[in-house]
């Protein structure tokens, strides 16, 4: 900043571009990392900053030359190892936000809504003032009594902003990254800590944390799950895609599987189930069993409304599967796919059938991932229908599911410098 007394209130910098000195674009800032001193002001760091490949990496608060107009501006290279919160670390956004806080004068206690830091002398960055939320019904200094009024206060007008409070709420951290897509949401959830993870899966709705659950590393999944008071984690499951659901359940012990199978709705149970019957590494064990399915006399009209539906993912909403009734797996006979260029190629009235594919290839569920995964590349294919003995539709394989399975373990959670773009230096910090 150009002025020492320069004031950046933090939550207001979520999402704000960063980019280097010659103006290209590194990434876009996601917390701020604090220091949290038993006395005086909290001490700001670094950023947390988002690069290409959802990695996210800490920017020294020492590069960076310029916060202003909604954009940062930093200095050197760019250390692109993953971050990694430290034990005396606290992130702002994802820990400090909605922290209850005390007033000194003992008018009452208010929820923190933002934190504005100013560049000391020292070249530090300190937490100066806190924007607040009065809780409601309680009066101000002056006797006047407000409902959730919000204030600047300064930093030594209350007490309890350096301790967890046990009702620390997490809605203005949700809405702070209402614009991100699960896999981001996902990133930013993994990177909190154990307690205040829980509390953001907490207060998603279902239909959220499930997008996000699906994103996240394993272990991270059976954490939180299993944290879930029982009746959620049964609706959770529901709301994920079948073989999602399916292959968290096969990380959870038998008995707490078992479990949670007999909460959930019988029919989203028996799709469930079937999928755990296969080995993971199968076609049986790969496949969704909620594929877009239509009969020969649907109008391609029809279809496509279909395949617009938002929980289809990009490689599922390619293609429709054409079988004979029942249109539910496992289904009639499976007559072939229709893809969506043809589809957008014909007139809306054009039935399906008159335009269906019939020579797709199809595999077995015992056939194993590494020819399935052949047969895509082979055939530049985004989904391949999976049938049984009597060529019945059973469900379908999307190239993401192959990648899953393919990719090392832990991809989601990054790696270190060996999977760096080529040219990123390694900065001090």
């Amino acid at each position: 900043m150009s002025s020492a007394t320069s004031r950046v209130y933090i939550a207001r910098l979520a999402g704000t571009a960063v980019f280097d000195p010659i103006g290209d674009l590194v990434g876009r800032v996601r917390d701020v990392v604090m220091i949290m001193p038993a006395k005086g002001a909290p001490r700001a760091v670094g950023l947390v900053v988002e690069v290409p490949g959802r990695r996210r990496v800490f920017l020294p608060l020492t590069r960076v030359t310029s916060i202003d107009a909604g954009q940062v501006i930093s200095t050197g290279l760019v250390n692109m190892r993953r971050f990694e919160q430290r034990v005396m670390e606290t992130l702002a956004i994802g820990e400090l936000l909605e922290r209850t806080v005390e007033f000194v004068d003992g008018s009452g206690t208010a929820k923190l809504l933002d934190l504005a830091m100013e560049k000391q002398r020292s070249r530090d960055w300190r937490v100066t003032k806190l924007f607040v939320r009065r809780d409601s019904h309680q009066k101000n200094p002056f006797g006047i009594r407000k409902r959730g009024e919000t204030v600047v206060v300064d930093l030594d007008e209350v007490t309890g902003l350096a301790v967890v409070g046990s009702d620390q709420g997490a809605a203005l951290l949700i809405a702070t990254y209402a614009s991100l897509k699960p896999a981001d949401l996902a990133d930013a959830l993994h990177d909190l800590g154990p307690a205040r993870r829980l509390e953001v899966a907490g207060a998603l709705d279902d239909e959220r944390l499930a997008d996000v659950l699906e994103e996240l590393p394993e272990d991270d999944q059976v954490e939180l799950l299993s944290a879930l008071e029982r009746g959620r984690a049964a609706d959770i499951l529901e709301a994920m895609q079948p073989d999602d659901a399916a292959d968290l359940l096969g990380d959870l012990p038998d008995e707490q599987a078992a479990e949670l199978l007999g909460l959930m709705e019988p029919e989203e149970a028996r799709d469930v189930r079937r999928l755990l019957a296969y080995d993971d590494y199968t076609a049986g064990g790969l496949m969704t069993t909620e594929p877009v399915i239509v009969g020969p006399e649907t109008a391609i009209a029809s279809a496509l409304a279909m395949v617009r539906r938002e929980d289809l993912t990009p490689a599922l909403a390619s293609l429709v599967f054409v079988v004979r009734p029942p249109l539910e797996t496992p289904t009639g006979k499976l007559l072939g796919v229709v893809h969506i260029q043809r589809m957008l190629r014909e007139a809306p009235h054009t039935t399906v059938g008159a335009v269906v594919d019939s020579a797709v290839e199809a595999v077995r569920p015992e056939v194993h991932l590494s020819k399935v995964s052949r047969l895509m590349a082979a055939y530049n294919i985004l989904a391949v229908p999976v049938v049984d003995s009597e060529r019945r539709l059973l469900g379908a394989i999307s190239i993401d599911d192959v990648l899953d399975h393919l990719l090392p373990e832990d991809w989601r959670e990054g790696s270190d410098d060996a999977d760096a773009p080529a040219g990123a230096g390694v900065a001090d910090g």
